[in-house]
Formats: C-alpha cells, structure tokens, sequence
C-alpha cells in the first residue's frame, strides 16, 4: 500500500529576514519540527525571495548535494573552485560540496527580486571531489511532459548528482494526465512539489506550493486541475 506525507503551503517553516524571504518545507535554521525532517535523502526544499543586490555571503558546506532552480531572477554563483556564474530561470545547478567547499549566492540584479528552489540531498558517496555544474534547458520539452532535469547517470538527459535521485519539471494544461513511474527501484519514492496551479496526485489535491510525499508505489497518477507547473523529485528514502 502507498505510504504519503502532505505537507500544505501555509504549514512551512517561514523566516523573514528583510532580504530574505524563505519558506521551508523541511526543519531548517531556526525552524524545527521533528515530523517535517527530511523525506528519504531529501533533506532541505526551500523556497526563498532574495532582495535586489542582496544574497548569501560566502559560506562553508560539504558532504551534500545542493541543486538550485533559479524561478524568477538572476543569481550570482562564486565559489571556492574558481567557478562564476549566472543562474536564471531555466537553469539548474548542482554542487557536490564533498571534501569542503565555500560559495556566496547573490541577487545579481538590484532592483529586482530573486526567487529560487534551495534543495539539499544527501549522497551516496562521501568526501568525493567537490564539483561544480550547471545547465540550461529547453523549457519548451516541459509543455504537457515530465522534463527530466536531474539524475545520478553523468551524460543522462538533466544535470547529475552522487545519489540514485531522478528531477523531473512539467508545465501542465488544464486536465493534462500523465502517470510517473519511479526509476530507482523500491527503496525509492516521490516528492511532488506544486510551483503553480491545482494538481491531484494519486487523488490527493494539491495547491500552490503544496508537497506531497508517496513511497512504497511503483508509480503516481498526476491529473492538472488547473494549468500548472510541477517539480517531482525521486529520491531513496533509506540511504
């Protein structure tokens, strides 16, 4: 039988901190709550508005998978391995922080905000070589499909982390269905998290930044309510 977890909009974590604006999914900062800890190596979904010119300094991570899914806005990536960069909304960036590395993410625009997924996984490999990557994708292949944007096979379609994890993104018309069959095997299961719109999954309604959890399932049913944007994220849930 399908095991799920619901996690509504309105019942995140949120923090203010003037230039930044952050609702989280996941027990995170200051932010604590012993049922919303993780969802299998799933451990951080933030969703965070960054004020113009503003951002986060230079700091410190490693053993972690950190992907970063700019929505609105452009970010200014620097970090410890010499890398520089822009995200903007159609790219994906993931960082194996591994041994240790140091990066700032900053609002590279000043007079607009930036809005942007902060998702953390765990790997299946510790202290590799930190890495750095970053891809543009075509937004046109989400029309009424589930576009593969993340998977654990370098040279697969997507960017690729050291986790047996599959992201998938869809923009979905009115009654578009589909059905996502999970890739990992068993031990796997889904995270579905609502950009936009009204989507049922598996009969469950769900809203606007709505997250709905399902594990022991081969599969999830998906039906758009609305014209909707989607991010599934597969991912082991013992590792």
């Amino acid at each position: 039988m399908t095991t799920t977890v619901l996690h509504k909009a309105n019942g995140r974590g949120h923090a203010n901190h003037g230039w930044l604006d952050s609702h989280h999914t996941f027990s995170f900062g200051s932010y604590y709550n012993p049922e919303a800890m993780n969802f299998g190596a799933l451990r951080v979904l933030n969703d965070d508005v960054v004020s113009g010119g503003r951002g986060f300094g230079r700091h410190p991570h490693d053993n972690m998978e950190i992907i970063s899914i700019p929505l609105d806005g452009d970010l200014q990536h620097q970090d410890s391995m010499g890398n520089t960069a822009i995200i903007r909304k159609g790219d994906i960036q993931a960082m194996s922080a591994g041994t240790g590395i140091y990066h700032s993410e900053m609002n590279a625009n000043e007079n607009e905000k930036a809005k942007f997924l902060q998702i953390w996984i765990y790997p299946n490999q510790k202290n590799v070589e930190p890495r750095y990557d970053q891809l543009t994708l075509n937004l046109n292949d989400r029309h009424n499909r589930l576009q593969q944007v993340l998977s654990p096979n370098e040279g697969d379609e997507g960017i690729w982390i050291y986790q047996n994890a599959w992201f998938h993104m869809g923009k979905l018309d009115k009654d578009f269905k589909t059905t996502y069959q999970l890739k990992g095997g068993a031990n796997n299961g889904v995270y579905a998290f609502v950009l936009n719109g009204d989507v049922r999954i598996n009969n469950q309604l769900l809203n606007t930044r709505d997250g709905f959890g399902l594990w022991d399932t081969n599969s999830i049913d998906i039906l758009a309510e609305s014209d909707a944007e989607i991010l599934l994220m597969e991912v082991p849930m013992t590792f």
